[in-house]
C-alpha cells in the first residue's frame, strides 16, 4: 500500500484508437530509410506516420504517457525511441512495435527537452527540475518494466528551468538553455562545465551544436537566433527575422543556413553568412513548435498549437544563394517564397477546450476547438452525445435540472481529452449518495428508493478486473465483480499518482487483471480504493443539520421549541413531512421504524446502515399513510413552499442559500383541519 503521499485516481474518457493528435504537437523524428514519422502530442500519444504517403499515413499510436510529451529521439538506426514528457518521465520505446519497454523515473519535474549523440548513441534529458541526466541507449534499451534501475551521470550548475538541450553527433559538446536567459556548456565525456554564454534577454527555448562543436545556434522567446563561437566563448551574429520567440531551429547540413520557426507563425530560411538573404518558406495558422526534414530534404515536417501536421517545400540553395524554384534561375530576397508550397498535410483532431459539469453532477457538456458540443456521461465514462454546433451556453441552460449533487470529481482538459480525477484531497470522491431512480433511471424501476453512491460504483467498474495477487483462489471465486449496474469501456486509461506529484501507474481497464499490472497496482493503488473494491465496504452518508419549526399560522397550543435535527443529505422533503406529522404534531397515522431518516441526535443516525442499495430507511415499506404525510403537511424554506421530491442538499444550495443551518417551517395545508 502506498502511503507516504496522498494518492488519486485518474482516467480518460476516449475513443479506443485516437488516430489524430487532440492538440499541439511538440515535437518531430523522421526515419530518414523507413520514412516512418514520430509525432509527440500535447495529447500525451506519440503517433508513427508514413510519410511517403499523403493519404491514410497513420500506423500506430505509442501510448504510456498521461501528459504533454516534450521531446522524442529516433537512437540506434531507428530501433528505439526516447521520449521526455511532463509527467515527468523519461521512455524507452520499441519504435517499430510501440510499446513502451522501460520508465525512467530520476527526474522530480517536467522533462523538458533531450539531447541524442548518435555516434556515441547517448541521450541527454533535462527540464523544469534544472537537472541534466545522461544515458547509455545501449543500457537503456536493455531494461524492462520491472527491472529499471540505471546509474546515470548528472550535469550540475543549472539554477534555473531547462528547455532546450543540444550535442553535437560525437558527443563531445552538450548545451542547455534556461529560463535564467544563459546558454551553459558542458563535456558529457567527463561532465565538466566548460562556460556559459550570455547575450540572449529572455529563455532559449532551441539549441543546434554544429558537427564539430565549434559552434552552436540558438532561438529566444527574445525574438533573436544567435550564433555563438565556443572557441571564443561569445555572440558572433544575431539575427532578426522574427517579430516574436524563436521556438524551433533546424541546419542544412553544411551548417550555412537556419531554418526558423517561430511565435509569429513563420518558418524562415537564412543565410548565417548573408542574412540579407532570407526568405519565409510558410506562415502557419499558429505558433511554430517543431520541424524536421522530410525523406529526401525537399521539404520539412512542421507542427504547431494546432494538432495538424503540414510538410512545406523548401527553396533550392546553390553557392549560398536561395532560389525560388521557379525554374527562371531568379533567387529571392526577404519576403514570401510562396503560399502554395505545401506538399502534404496530415489532418489533426480537435481539443476540447471548455467544459460544464452539470448539477446532477454525471454528466457534463463540453465543446472543442472547432466548436461542437458534445455531452460526456462521466459516471460510465463515455461520450454520450454529439449535438455539433450548438449555442453552448443555452445548452448549459437547457440540460440543467434544479437539483444539487455535491462535487465528486475535477476534470483537467490539459491533453485535449477530458481526464477525470478521483480522490479525496479537496474533492471527495464518495461525496456524492444519489437516489438510484434519479442518478440511474436506466437501470432502476420507477418508484425504488435505493441510494448509490457514485464514486463507489466508478472505482468498482474502474477495477472490476483487478485481484490482487496475494488473494487465495477461494477468496477469487466468491468475490464480487464490478458493480450491478455497468461496466467502462475496458480500452479506458487508469493513471496512479500522487497528489500534486508524479504518475505511480498507468494501465487500461482490461489489463488490471495482469500479473505485472496486477502487482503494480498493489504497491501503488490507495487504500480509499481497496475499501471499496476488494473489501466492498460502503462510503459513509454525508449528513446534514437542519431546523424544524412551526410555521406563524399554526396554533398557539403547538410546542415552539426549536429542535436541531440531522439526516442523510439526500432525505427528501416528503421524509420530514412524515417527520412532522409522526413525531411533532403525534398524529394518528401507523409508526413505521426509521421511515423518516430524521433525528433529534447531531451525531445519530437514524436507522440508516451505510449499504449502497438504498437509504437503508426500509424506505421500501412506503405505504399510502406516508404518502399522506406530503398531502397533510407543507415545508417552507426562506417563504418558498419545498416539492416534496426535493432532497435536503438541493434545498439548503438553491432555496435556503447561506452557510448557516437550514430551517423549516412547517404547517398544515389549508384544505386540513
Amino acid at each position: 500500500m502506498h502511503s507516504r503521499k496522498k494518492v488519486q485516481v485518474s482516467f480518460v474518457i476516449r475513443d479506443a484508437e485516437e488516430k489524430r493528435h487532440r492538440n499541439g504537437v511538440n515535437a518531430l523524428q523522421l526515419d530518414h530509410i523507413s520514412g516512418r514519422m514520430y509525432s509527440a502530442g500535447r495529447d500525451a500519444i506519440i503517433r508513427v506516420w508514413n510519410s511517403k504517403q499523403t493519404n491514410n499515413n497513420y500506423i500506430q499510436s505509442m501510448e504510456h504517457h498521461n501528459d504533454w510529451v516534450n521531446d522524442i529521439v529516433l537512437c540506434c538506426g531507428g530501433r528505439y525511441l526516447i521520449s521526455a514528457s511532463c509527467d515527468t518521465t523519461v521512455k524507452v520505446w520499441n519504435a517499430q512495435k510501440g510499446f513502451c519497454m522501460s520508465t525512467l523515473k530520476t527526474h522530480r519535474d517536467y522533462v523538458q527537452a533531450l539531447a541524442y549523440a548518435k555516434d556515441r548513441e547517448q541521450v541527454a534529458s533535462a527540464g523544469l527540475d534544472k537537472e541534466i541526466f545522461l544515458w547509455d541507449v545501449n543500457t537503456l534499451t536493455a531494461l524492462t518494466a520491472s527491472n529499471n534501475t540505471v546509474t546515470t551521470s548528472n550535469l550540475h550548475g543549472s539554477r534555473d528551468s531547462i528547455y532546450s538541450l543540444a550535442m553535437n553527433p560525437p558527443g563531445t559538446v552538450i548545451v542547455s538553455g534556461s529560463t535564467e536567459n544563459t546558454l551553459r556548456v558542458w563535456d558529457p565525456r567527463t561532465c565538466n562545465r566548460m562556460m556559459k554564454l550570455k547575450g540572449h534577454t529572455e529563455n532559449i527555448k532551441a539549441l543546434v551544436v554544429s558537427p564539430d562543436g565549434t559552434l552552436v545556434i540558438s532561438g529566444s522567446s527574445d525574438g533573436t537566433i544567435k550564433l555563438w563561437s565556443l572557441g571564443e566563448q561569445k555572440c558572433i551574429q544575431t539575427l532578426h527575422v522574427h517579430d516574436e520567440g524563436v521556438w524551433s531551429l533546424l541546419m542544412t547540413d553544411t551548417f550555412s543556413h537556419v531554418i526558423s520557426g517561430s511565435r509569429d507563425k513563420k518558418i524562415v530560411m537564412t543565410e548565417l553568412r548573408n542574412p540579407s538573404n532570407s526568405v519565409v518558406i510558410c506562415e502557419e495558422n499558429a505558433p511554430v513548435l517543431s520541424m524536421c526534414y522530410n525523406i529526401d530534404h525537399s521539404g520539412i515536417w512542421a507542427t504547431t498549437w494546432n494538432s495538424d501536421i503540414r510538410c512545406w517545400k523548401i527553396p533550392r540553395i546553390d553557392k549560398g544563394t536561395i532560389y525560388n524554384g521557379a525554374g527562371d534561375g531568379s533567387n529571392v530576397s526577404i519576403g514570401n517564397f510562396s503560399k502554395n508550397h505545401e506538399l502534404s498535410f496530415i489532418k489533426g483532431g480537435s481539443a476540447i477546450k471548455k467544459y460544464t459539469v452539470l448539477n446532477d453532477k454525471r454528466f457534463m457538456l463540453t465543446q472543442d476547438t472547432e466548436g461542437n458540443v458534445a455531452v460526456y456521461d462521466v459516471l460510465k465514462v463515455v461520450k454520450s452525445e454529439d449535438l455539433g454546433k450548438v449555442n453552448y451556453e443555452e445548452m448549459i441552460e437547457k440540460r440543467n435540472q434544479t437539483v444539487y449533487v455535491p462535487n465528486w470529481f475535477t476534470v483537467d482538459l490539459k491533453t485535449g481529452m477530458p481526464t477525470i480525477v478521483l480522490g479525496q484531497d479537496e474533492v471527495d470522491c464518495f461525496a456524492a449518495w444519489v437516489s438510484a431512480e434519479a442518478g440511474l433511471p436506466e437501470h432502476t424501476e420507477l418508484g425504488s428508493d435505493l441510494k448509490v453512491n457514485y464514486g463507489n460504483l466508478l472505482l468498482q467498474a474502474l477495477f472490476e478486473h483487478w485481484r490482487p495477487h496475494n488473494m487465495m483462489p477461494a477468496e477469487l471465486k466468491n468475490e464480487a465483480r464490478g458493480n450491478e449496474y455497468f461496466k467502462v469501456p475496458l480500452h479506458t486509461p487508469i493513471i496512479l499518482s500522487e497528489v500534486g506529484g508524479r504518475t505511480l501507474c498507468r494501465l487500461l481497464v482490461r489489463d488490471a487483471a495482469g500479473e505485472t499490472d496486477s502487482v503494480l497496482l498493489q504497491e501503488t493503488v490507495p487504500s480509499f480504493v481497496t475499501d471499496v473494491v476488494i473489501e466492498r465496504a460502503t462510503p459513509k452518508f454525508i449528513k446534514i443539520p437542519f431546523y424544524l419549526l412551526p410555521h406563524s399560522s399554526m396554533a398557539k397550543s403547538i410546542n415552539m421549541k426549536k429542535d436541531r435535527l440531522i439526516a442523510n443529505e439526500f432525505i427528501q422533503c416528503r421524509k420530514v413531512c412524515e417527520h412532522v406529522l409522526e413525531k411533532i404534531l403525534g398524529a394518528e397515522i401507523a409508526p413505521i421504524s426509521g421511515s423518516s431518516g430524521v433525528t433529534g441526535s447531531v451525531t445519530g443516525a437514524g436507522n440508516n446502515s451505510n449499504s449502497s442499495h438504498g437509504s437503508q430507511n426500509n424506505e421500501n415499506n412506503l405505504n399510502d399513510s406516508q404518502t399522506a404525510a406530503e398531502k397533510k403537511i407543507e415545508l417552507l424554506c426562506n417563504d418558498v413552499v419545498c416539492d416534496p421530491s426535493m432532497d435536503l442538499r438541493t434545498v439548503k444550495q438553491f432555496i435556503w442559500k447561506c452557510s448557516s443551518d437550514l430551517t423549516f417551517l412547517y404547517k398544515m395545508k389549508s384544505n386540513i383541519t
